[in-house]
Order: C-alpha cells, then sequence, then structure tokens
C-alpha cells in the first residue's frame, strides 16, 4: 500500500512539473544573429526581454544564422534583406518581423593604388590601366552577404563589369580580409564594420567610399523567423520584437554601449570599435519598397533565378513591430 502511495506521490508530482517545464519551453525564443559591429547588439536582447526568455547565439556570418534557422536550430535569425531574398529564391520558408541596425560597409583599395577616396573615375582609370598591362584587378568580400551587393550594385551603376572588368575574390570570413590585403593579394575590397575600421586604422587600405550608391541603399539588417514559429509562438516573437526594438533605442542613444558591445563580441580593440560606430544605423522598421528594389537588383546580377518581389511583400509580417512600437506599419517602412 505505501509503494501505490508513493507511487501516485511522484506521478502527481511529475504531471505538476511536466507543463511547468513545458511552458518554460514554449517561452524561449532560440536567437541567431552574426559577429560583424551592427549585428552584435542582438547579444543584449535577452537583458531586453520580458515575458520570454531568449538564447541569443552568436554566429560567424548571415549566413550560418540563416542556416540554423531554415534548419530549425534556431526560432528567429539576424541576416540581412540580400540573405531574405536568397532564402525565397531558394523556396525557404522565412518571414521577416523587423529591421534592426544599417549601413556597415565601406571600400577599400590598396595604399599604393592612385585612386582618389569617391573618385569613381579615378578608380575607373587603375581598372583599365591594370587590363591594357594584362593584369587582373582583383576585387573581394564576402561572397553573398549585404557588402558583396552593395560593392556589385554600386559597381554596376558605374558601369564597372564585376565578370569582365575585374577579377572577383571570395573571402568567405570578413576577419581574413587585413591579412589578405597585407599580402597584396587584391587591390579592393568591400568589407564589413568593425573590420573596415580595423584595416584602415592599420594602415593596411585606404578608403575609397562607402557603397551605398544602389538600390538597396545602406539597407543591411533583418529579422527573420518561419511561418510555424509565427503559428506557435506569435506572443514570444512580438516579446522579441520588443527586445530589438528596446535595444536600438538604447545604443542610438548611447554610442559607448554600442562601443562596449562591438568590442566585447568581436573581441577588437574599442580603439577600432570607436571608429566602426560611425557608419552604423540602429534602425528597427522594415523598407518594404527597398526590399522590392533590393530583390530586383539581385535578380540582375544574377544572385537569384527567380521574380521574388511577390514573395517579398508577403512575407513581410509587420504585426510583430507595430505591437512593439504602437505605431502603424505606415510609420514602420511599409
Amino acid at each position: 500500500m505505501k509503494k501505490n502511495l508513493l507511487g501516485i506521490l511522484i506521478a502527481l508530482c511529475l504531471a505538476s512539473i511536466a507543463p511547468a517545464a513545458m511552458a518554460q519551453s514554449e517561452s524561449v525564443i532560440k536567437l541567431g544573429y552574426a559577429k560583424c559591429a551592427h549585428c552584435t547588439p542582438m547579444s543584449l536582447t535577452p537583458q531586453y526581454a520580458k515575458g520570454v526568455q531568449i538564447d541569443a547565439v552568436g554566429f560567424n556570418t548571415g549566413t550560418d544564422a540563416l542556416t540554423a534557422l531554415v534548419s530549425k536550430n534556431i526560432d528567429v535569425a539576424q541576416v540581412t534583406y540580400l540573405h531574405y531574398a536568397i532564402a525565397l529564391d531558394k523556396g525557404f520558408d522565412v518571414v521577416a518581423i523587423s529591421g534592426q541596425v544599417n549601413g556597415g560597409s565601406a571600400m577599400l583599395v590598396g595604399n599604393d593604388l592612385s585612386i582618389v577616396p569617391n573618385d569613381w573615375a579615378s578608380l575607373k582609370k587603375v581598372i583599365a590601366d591594370y587590363k591594357a598591362g594584362g593584369k587582373p584587378f582583383r576585387v573581394a568580400a564576402s561572397r553573398g552577404n549585404a557588402q558583396d551587393i552593395h560593392m556589385r550594385g554600386a559597381f554596376a551603376k558605374q558601369g564597372i563589369d564585376i565578370n569582365k572588368d575585374v577579377q572577383f575574390v571570395n573571402i568567405p570570413n570578413p576577419s581574413d580580409h587585413l591579412q589578405a590585403l597585407r599580402r597584396g593579394e587584391i587591390e579592393l575590397i568591400c568589407t564589413v564594420e568593425p573590420f573596415a575600421t580595423q584595416i584602415l586604422q592599420a594602415k593596411a587600405a585606404k578608403m575609397f567610399g562607402l557603397p551605398y550608391d544602389q538600390a538597396a541603399g545602406k539597407l543591411t539588417n533583418l529579422i527573420l523567423t518561419r511561418s510555424d514559429v509565427v503559428k506557435d509562438k506569435p506572443k514570444q516573437l512580438e516579446e522579441t520584437v520588443r527586445a530589438v526594438v528596446k535595444v536600438d533605442e538604447f545604443v542610438a542613444a548611447d554610442k559607448g554601449a554600442l562601443i562596449d558591445v562591438i568590442s566585447k563580441i568581436t573581441g577588437l580593440d574599442k580603439a577600432i570599435a570607436t571608429g566602426a560606430v560611425e557608419n552604423l544605423d540602429p534602425d528597427p522598421k522594415m523598407y518594404r519598397a527597398s526590399a522590392l528594389a533590393i530583390a530586383a537588383m539581385m535578380r540582375d546580377l544574377k544572385y537569384i533565378n527567380s521574380d521574388v518581389s511577390a514573395a517579398v511583400e508577403k512575407n513581410m509580417d509587420y504585426r510583430f513591430l507595430e505591437a512593439a512600437t504602437g505605431k502603424p506599419k505606415s510609420e514602420l517602412g511599409y
């Protein structure tokens, strides 16, 4: 009888624990972000979250975060508008729910090149000289990231054919960009902050300009989830977006805090982080018209194969951003 009573008590305890454990699990959002300057504030979202437990995980690149999202290893991913278009082109289930931080791109050229900052004519002349001399003018980026597309779009607008006029070099990890320049393996690179500032402060290259004169402008980061998460965890997503908005407000008002988090996550010196913040723009809005222009540009550049315009518009879900900010989508980039 004692054994039966003990068994009943254990069963009752387990029954009471199980729903609590399940509720705790359901209240967790696994969030992935890349380790670049404008991405690092995502590491602060857990401390700004209420009503949801955010498990924030850093990835080397936005592509890695997107892979984790579509393979259902995380619930939310900080990626870019470019990743969004690529994911839709591949038929992946992604839903855009918030912006985050824009900017962060810079084009740098070798110190010995007679190229004037922001002077495309001088750049095109050097490219033409290399071509006439039978030497490749090598340009680099991390293929598929925002900086790569920013560079390609800016080149196309200036009449530079990246397939014929220059030789593209893919350097996947932005932390390797500095050494590639030091070894003389490339003439120009479009890289991401804080690595752009690191390269400039190390005098491994000089600034050419910011590649924002193209369809993407300076738009960079976008927060994505999946439709199953939207269905199963709507309240948790709302609180996650609210945390993103709060973090954006915090780092926009306190550059010192942004410098600290960049330095902490990337491991780079605060002097580098201080230079990087000048090229960053915290902004949680989602820009629908620009997203459509980016998708069209990516198709023109043959980065995607299909017209994803309808999917880009359909899969931008403003309800969480509206709830988090108390503003209608007409004031949030729609």
